[in-house]
């Protein structure tokens, strides 16, 4: 497993999410995690914006999944913290994963059965000893197909 590390500002977050869609292909898989306000949906703004997408990515908390189709890739965003008590196998979420799109699941550990076996984890951590805007993404990657993606991007600054 493949692993990298770099350490942000706010508005790097979002850039570094915007190199990163530059890179993404049609089934590609996204994984968030971090606390609140950690920059979840800072990341993914990036990512759309990467792929083309100029409507306003809003975090998809009530509606579970949003789909933006107006960029190169169609980009699923989800949110699937109400699924903390299950549900996940209800949604149907390997048609999004083995679909046209690039899918980035926030708080994944809350379908875990459901995810599948390569993806892209991204955990993004608040540095408020150091920054109230600095993050730290560590950046681990799940099958060759992103080893490589990861190998080619070259992020490390740590």
């Amino acid at each position: 497993m493949e692993k990298q590390v770099v350490v942000t500002k706010s508005a790097e977050t979002e850039v570094l999410g915007e190199q990163l869609a530059q890179q993404l292909q049609p089934g590609d898989v996204i994984l968030l995690d971090g606390d609140l306000g950690a920059g979840k949906t800072t990341f993914t703004k990036g990512i759309a914006r990467g792929l083309g997408i100029r409507q306003t990515v809003k975090s998809p908390s009530f509606p579970i999944i949003r789909e933006y189709q107006s960029g190169r890739l169609p980009l699923y965003h989800m949110d699937v913290y109400r699924l903390e008590t299950g549900g996940a196998a209800d949604l149907g979420l390997d048609e999004y994963f083995t679909g046209d799109g690039v899918s980035v699941v926030e708080w994944s550990q809350f379908a875990a059965t459901e995810l599948p076996e390569d993806y892209l984890r991204v955990a993004i951590e608040r540095q408020d000893d150091v920054d109230a805007n600095q993050r730290r993404l560590t950046l681990r990657a799940h099958g060759a197909r992103f080893e490589a993606l990861l190998d080619r991007w070259g992020l490390s600054n740590e």
